[in-house]
């Protein structure tokens, strides 16, 4: 203890004895940035023949366990399916959530009509899953509408149940509450005599309250949420879910996910009502997926990409189904979902959708006023990360550290290396122009503190390319 510039952790400066003591410090070992592995979760909702329980986070590596684990067919079973697909390799957590004590199931038709006067085939899509029966001549409507309730029920892992009475086929969602309100059902026939009209998902209400699974994982440090639900009363539940993991006390940066099918107007309306610079939503007009299927092929992509700083675009989020050219956004939504808080997808060559920019739903500051400190959401990740590297490297060099005047240079030390490194992987930049902002200093009133000023310059994407062709003749 009586070295200027050596402590000891293990050898102490009283003894006697003769002898060589050497100890082993490993607190200087680490001189590389901490990796950026992305943890997924994802809230869903299961079936009583699920055999997880509700509320109790579990890995989840395939398709078939999450069957068996949600119930097949369940949200919980599709989202699972969805980023898997996605994302093979992905770092993926699910927690169930039961329906809604006070839920209503959504319900739609199928309704056939006629006697056949020749063969052919009637089609049911249910999402992206279609369902299809033979028609001989003759069949009745009553016939066909059993044959068609038979095939359903072999398809297991749809979202909806069926009952058929006559010619009718109604379907119940598996899940009660609105969610239930966004499968799409289209129907069409081919044998002639026969029609079938479709009456449309409608009538489910009250999904479940996100904020008791949140709160069951709010120790456990995922980076990507993904909502299973797209309203604001849920997305509001994230929003507070995030602000408390990611802020300065529990510092366990993340960011949420959303899908949107429906339409630009009410997309931008809803990221309006969010306004949350760690949310973003995947908007994919038109799309026969459930909502919560696009947020967690939105999130898998998002978490294959471990560089924070690196733009998403053109990425694809495989499984999701090709939209129709009819409600393919054009150039002028696609900025005005950019500048309104939501992530436009588009069908990319080779039918891939893919993401044009990845930005989050903040939009305006506290004041009302227009702000892009937070438009894409790249800035937040590589904020979260560069905390991290901060953070640990501190904690790494400084576990048991005496606060005399020699410690604030060192601890400075230490993060502009951090900062160093972290511009060296194009995470930030101008590191040695802000260096004069960089100060570590003594608190005023707690003398066993050191406050720190740390400037982060984050690396923006290169999103835009403008070039002049000047004519010469």
């Amino acid at each position: 203890m009586a070295s200027a510039n050596i402590n000891f952790d293990g050898i102490p400066s009283s003894i006697r004895k003769p002898g060589k003591y050497i100890e082993f410090n490993t607190k200087l070992a680490v001189r590389t940035l901490p990796g950026n592995l992305q943890r997924v979760l994802m809230v869903g909702q299961k079936t009583t023949a699920g055999s997880q329980a509700a509320l109790d986070p579990v890995d989840v590596f395939s398709d078939e366990q999450a069957a068996i684990l949600f119930g097949r067919g369940s949200y919980a079973h599709l989202m699972a399916r969805a980023a898997i697909t996605a994302n093979p390799y992905l770092q993926l957590t699910m927690i169930a959530v039961d329906d809604a004590p006070a839920g209503v199931a959504a319900t739609g038709t199928v309704t056939l009509t006629g006697t056949a006067t020749g063969t052919g085939v009637v089609s049911l899509s249910i999402g992206t899953r279609r369902v299809d029966v033979a028609v001989a001549s003759a069949d009745t409507a009553t016939s066909v509408a059993a044959a068609l309730k038979a095939a359903i029920d072999k398809q297991a892992d749809l979202p909806v149940t069926a009952v058929v009475a006559a010619g009718v086929v109604t379907l119940t969602a598996r899940h009660k509450g609105a969610a239930g309100n966004g499968i799409k059902l289209k129907a069409g026939s081919s044998a002639a005599g026969v029609t079938a009209t479709v009456v449309a998902m409608a009538s489910g209400a009250v999904d479940p309250d996100l904020a008791l699974a949140l709160a069951a994982v709010a120790g456990a440090g995922h980076h990507i949420v993904a909502s299973p639900f797209a309203d604001q009363a849920s997305l509001t539940a994230l929003r507070t879910h995030l602000e408390f993991v990611s802020g300065p006390m529990e510092q366990r940066g993340a960011i949420g996910t959303f899908g949107w099918p429906g339409t630009l107007a009410t997309g931008t309306t809803l990221a309006g009502q969010l306004n949350s610079g760690r949310i973003t939503g995947a908007w994919h007009r038109g799309s026969a997926r459930l909502s919560c299927e696009i947020a967690a092929g939105y999130a898998a992509v998002l978490a294959s990409e471990e560089d924070p700083a690196r733009p998403l675009n053109t990425l694809e989020i495989s499984g999701l189904d090709v939209t129709s050219l009819v409600d393919r956004p054009i150039r002028t939504e696609q900025e005005n979902a950019l500048y309104n808080g939501l992530t436009p997808l588009e069908v990319g060559p080779g039918d891939r959708v893919q993401i044009v920019r990845a930005i989050s739903t903040y939009t305006k500051d506290a004041q009302g006023i227009d702000d892009v400190a937070l438009l894409d959401i790249t800035t937040i990740r590589t904020l979260d990360y560069v905390r991290k590297a901060c953070r640990e490297r501190i904690s790494l060099r400084f576990p048991r550290e005496k606060l005399s005047e020699r410690t604030p240079a060192k601890v400075r030390s230490e993060l502009l290396d951090v900062l160093t490194k972290c511009e060296e992987l194009e995470f930030v930049e101008a590191v040695e122009a802000n260096k004069a902002g960089l100060i570590v200093e003594r608190d005023l009133q707690d003398n066993n503190r050191l406050n720190a000023k740390i400037p982060a310059d984050v690396v923006n994407g290169l999103h835009v390319f403008a070039g002049r062709i000047d004519l010469l003749l």
